[in-house]
């Protein structure tokens, strides 16, 4: 796509949440949650919402049609195989969308077309010039996705991207469907495409990486080097297996890192936190405590020498604000590896003011209780203090 006003290479951020996450074991929503799920994605800015896979059941297929009939700014995608019933499927549940795209795949790579389809590469060919051609009939916005994609062999790959856009794609997919690939691979991978298919100028290129190997960001970043100007990925990361890319991460990769990725966004990144703790609330699937951007750790120090710092500037080791995404203020944790400018600091928060000798023996106090406690809350620091006020007459600024 073509740089924005500001400089910056658009990337469209396609949220697959609603169903590729929605796929993996334990993360299963009912149509009111996708509904409420859906909003939330408006409400962060990504562009296109892959609503469900109508072909599997009643209900994804309802789930698409009422996200469809009331989520209005972004496109809303539905996922088909390369089958007249899919595509048929997939268009009757996008009927009330004001931006419909069908998103019809097909394997490519000669394990799946043998192992898994037991058909030719011809037939694979001829599936995927009808599917795009009968989705085309529906809708002028089509995608087709070639699954495992980066173990497919390059020259057929070129030969199917090509008559997907000729019949009239405009997005073509190449998902790491297995989270084979490296960064370097692809990167060359996409950039060796977009160079070899004749009319791969008419078509948006769209990288989907999976986690198997820990790589889904930084390889869905490379794709973008390499040309794609579309990333497909999920709140939280949640996915089949290990999951998908991690739209947070994604995102603030490229407003922190301007310097080296010159690409933009439309999310509204203040609105991340918030869809994060949405989702494990309909899942009732917590986000491990040091996941990057909207962890409870992401912005939280217990280290002395980390708090020390960012008491003094936050730069020194935050490389975002927590409210850049959304979440709540930095938090200087009370642990055993704790110092004293952590303890003053929750202190003065509390209404305490403590002279120098005083702060030794609570400090002395909280390093003690942290032998028995992971962290120290508000509650227990008060009562250190209290005990502390009532034998010496410490001073507070307020009735705490």
């Amino acid at each position: 796509m073509s740089d924005g006003s500001n400089g910056l290479a658009r990337v469209v951020i396609f949220d697959t949440t609603l169903r590729d996450g929605e796929q993996a074991p334990g993360f299963s929503l009912d149509v009111p949650a996708k509904l409420r799920l859906a909003r939330a994605l408006d409400a962060l800015g990504v562009d296109i919402i892959e609503a469900g896979f109508p072909v599997a059941s009643a209900a994804d297929s309802e789930a698409v049609r009422q996200i469809a009939a009331e989520i209005r700014r972004p496109t809303i995608a539905a996922l088909a195989r390369a089958r007249t019933e899919d595509v048929e499927v997939a268009a009757r549940a996008l009927e009330p969308a004001e931006r419909p795209r069908i998103h019809t795949f097909l394997a490519t790579s000669d394990l799946h077309l043998a192992s898994k389809l037991r058909i030719t590469r011809e037939r694979c060919l001829e599936l995927v010039i009808a599917a795009v051609r009968l989705a085309r009939q529906f809708t002028d916005d089509v995608e087709f996705s070639a699954e495992d994609a980066t173990r497919s062999d390059p020259d057929f790959l070129c030969r199917v991207i090509e008559a997907a856009i000729r019949e009239g794609a405009a997005t073509i997919n190449l998902p790491d469907t297995v989270g084979y690939a490296t960064s370097d691979e692809i990167r060359t991978f996409f950039g060796d495409l977009l160079q070899r298919v004749p009319n791969a100028g008419r078509a948006i290129f769209s990288a989907h990486c999976h986690d198997d190997l820990g790589l889904a960001v930084a390889n869905s970043i490379a794709a973008v080097q390499g040309g794609a100007r579309q990333i497909e990925c999920t709140v939280n990361g949640i996915g089949e297996r290990a999951g998908n890319a991690s739209l947070e991460e994604l995102v603030m990769a490229f407003r922190v890192r301007r310097d080296r990725l010159p690409y933009d966004t439309g999310v509204n990144s203040a609105a991340l936190y918030e869809t994060s703790q949405l989702l494990t609330q309909l899942t009732s699937e917590p986000v491990q405590a040091n996941k990057a951007i909207v962890g409870r750790n992401a912005f939280a120090h217990e280290a002395g020498i980390h708090q020390d710092g960012v008491l003094k500037d936050p730069r020194t080791y935050e490389i975002m604000r927590p409210q850049d995404v959304g979440q709540p203020t930095a938090r200087l944790v009370l642990g055993r590896h704790s110092g004293r400018h952590a303890v003053q600091s929750r202190c003065e928060a509390l209404g305490f003011a403590l002279t120098a000798g005083d702060l030794d023996q609570v400090y002395c106090a909280v390093i003690a209780l942290t032998e028995h406690r992971k962290a120290i809350t508000d509650g227990e620091l008060q009562r250190i203090v209290e005990r502390h006020h009532a034998s010496s007459g410490v001073s507070h600024s307020h009735g705490v």
